[in-house]
C-alpha cells in the first residue's frame, strides 16, 4: 500500500510540474494506460508461469 501512496504522490507532482511548465502531459488517454498496464503484469504473470511449467 505504501507504494501506491508514493506512486500517486510522484504522480501528481509531475502533473502539476507539467502543468506549470505549460507541457503536455506525459502519459497516454486513460483506457490505453489502463489496458497497457495490465498487459506488462499479466505478461509477467505468464512467463513466469511458462518458466514453472517447463522445469
Amino acid at each position: 500500500m505504501k507504494e501506491v501512496v508514493l506512486a500517486l504522490i510522484a504522480g501528481l507532482i509531475v502533473g502539476i510540474i507539467f502543468k506549470f511548465m505549460r507541457l503536455p502531459l506525459p502519459a497516454p488517454p486513460v483506457f490505453s494506460a489502463v489496458v497497457g498496464v495490465f498487459g506488462v503484469y499479466f505478461g509477467g504473470v505468464l512467463a513466469s508461469w511458462m518458466v514453472k511449467l517447463f522445469q
